[in-house]
């Protein structure tokens, strides 16, 4: 590609990137602490679900978690 087309390219989507960006009032804030706002709403099952795979799986090299993939703990 050319260099022009790609400097225009990146700048197009740093412009794009930026409309996503705004502040937020302080009455605005209670909406946003709300739990299903949350990216995990459920922080204690997510890690127990993880756990529970990984114990679960024979390749756990990517969890850090020991398992011989019989399901056994």
């Amino acid at each position: 590609m050319d260099k022009i087309v790609l400097h225009h390219l990146l700048l197009v989507y740093v412009l794009l990137v930026l409309t996503g960006c705004t502040s937020v009032q302080p009455w605005e804030r209670g909406n946003l602490a709300k739990p299903h706002m949350a990216l995990d709403p459920y922080p204690l099952q997510s890690g127990l679900s993880q756990h529970n795979y990984g114990s679960r799986e024979a390749a756990s090299a990517a969890n850090n978690s020991q398992g011989g993939g019989c399901g056994c703990n």
